[in-house]
């Protein structure tokens, strides 16, 4: 499954309502952890077809930023039902993210 771009406009429709638990990464661009956690996203995305990824670009989308807390990007946020279940902080190891998602999904 493909990565989604989560924007303030769409976060209802591709979170809430998805009826799938939902991986949000919060990433800038300019910021180097968050490009060295991106190619772990997208294999999360590849081989987790069961669950919605998405990213949520902190500069572009402050609000959703603000809302959810961030503090530090990369931050990796796990929902289910539309609630927060889990949080990640910074670059981490993919076996990480697994046992997030055997825990809780």
């Amino acid at each position: 499954m493909s990565v989604f771009s989560i924007t303030n406009n769409n976060y209802h429709e591709e979170v809430v309502a998805s009826g799938k638990p939902v991986l949000l990464d919060f990433w800038a661009p300019w910021c180097g952890p968050c490009k060295k956690l991106s190619p772990v996203v997208d294999k999360i995305a590849e081989e987790n077809p069961h669950i919605k990824v998405g990213k949520v670009n902190v500069d572009e989308e402050p609000e959703l930023a603000r809302r959810f807390g961030i503090m530090s990007i990369p931050t990796v946020v796990f929902l289910k039902n539309g609630k927060e279940i889990e949080r990640k902080v910074g670059v981490l190891p993919p076996e990480t993210f697994a046992a997030v998602l055997e825990q809780y999904l």
